[in-house]
């Protein structure tokens, strides 16, 4: 897992957004996995700028983390409509690019299984971004959700609940109880997983995920058995590492040539 501490979240956003752009360069048609919520939006910021810049992005898919149940696709708090208003028009792509999951669907638990299926039939994903909850999880992987686990419907905690009102009016009883969410193990499949972190309220659970144990109980602690794993942090959020200065003299010491 390799660690990187940047000014701040604009920084951060730029750096991810220049692997995304190394890795299209070299692989057109890549699969990128994208999350919602505040923290990515630096990045989808610097990658539209590098899209207006020549970047061709014509030929890449984006595919879904995870979306809520019963929110039908056009309601502007779905994760379609988020990705959508967020990523997939301000980089020019058609929505014939994007793959998700439908949370509306008859039978959620096949239809879970079905993206799961259509992620590999897609080839695998390339380039997977990843946010953190305070309390650990990735996508929508609670605390002590199985770290094999596979995209499936989850029931969200209390505190994710309050954590996303913002987005609903600040009015929880609008936030669903229910997700569908990539599994621990579907995400530890993708080819390159970058979690970005901003902010002091992150800071605990980015201690526990790089330097605690492996644990279902900060489901992002599973990135330490994945063989290309970075996490992005600003001061902030890597407040509680105590390697931090180890973290920042090793990615000082890094060869020009070598993205994260």
């Amino acid at each position: 897992m390799e660690i990187v501490i940047v000014p701040d979240a604009a920084a951060g956003g730029e750096l991810i957004a220049s692997a995304i752009a190394e890795l299209v360069t070299r692989k057109p048609d890549a699969l990128v996995g994208v999350a919602t919520g505040s923290t990515p939006l630096p990045i989808y910021t610097a990658l539209t700028a590098k899209v207006a810049g020549g970047l061709d992005v014509s030929r890449v898919r984006i595919c879904q983390l995870d979306e809520y149940v019963g929110l039908p696709a056009g309601h502007p708090e779905s994760y379609r409509s988020t990705v959508i208003r967020q990523v997939v028009e301000p980089l020019g792509l058609s929505e014939a690019s994007f793959i998700g999951p439908d949370g509306t669907a008859e039978d959620v638990a096949a239809e879970a299984i079905h993206y799961d299926r259509a992620l590999a039939e897609a080839g695998g994903v390339d380039f997977q971004i990843l946010g953190i909850g305070t309390d650990g999880h990735i996508g929508f992987n609670e605390p002590c959700s199985s770290l094999a686990s596979r995209t499936r419907i989850k029931t969200l905690t209390e505190q994710t609940r309050v954590d996303n009102a913002r987005f609903f009016e600040d009015d929880i009883e609008q936030v669903p109880h229910h997700v569908i969410t990539q599994g621990i193990g579907t995400i530890l499949e993708a080819r390159h997983v970058v979690l970005l972190a901003t902010g002091a309220n992150k800071a605990d659970a980015v201690a526990a995920t790089v330097e605690g144990p492996l644990s279902a109980l900060v489901p992002a602690s599973a990135l330490q058995l994945h063989p290309h794993a970075t996490v992005v942090v600003d001061e902030a959020a890597a407040a509680g590492l105590k390697l931090a200065d180890y973290f920042r003299a090793t990615y000082a010491a890094k060869p020009s040539w070598q993205s994260i």
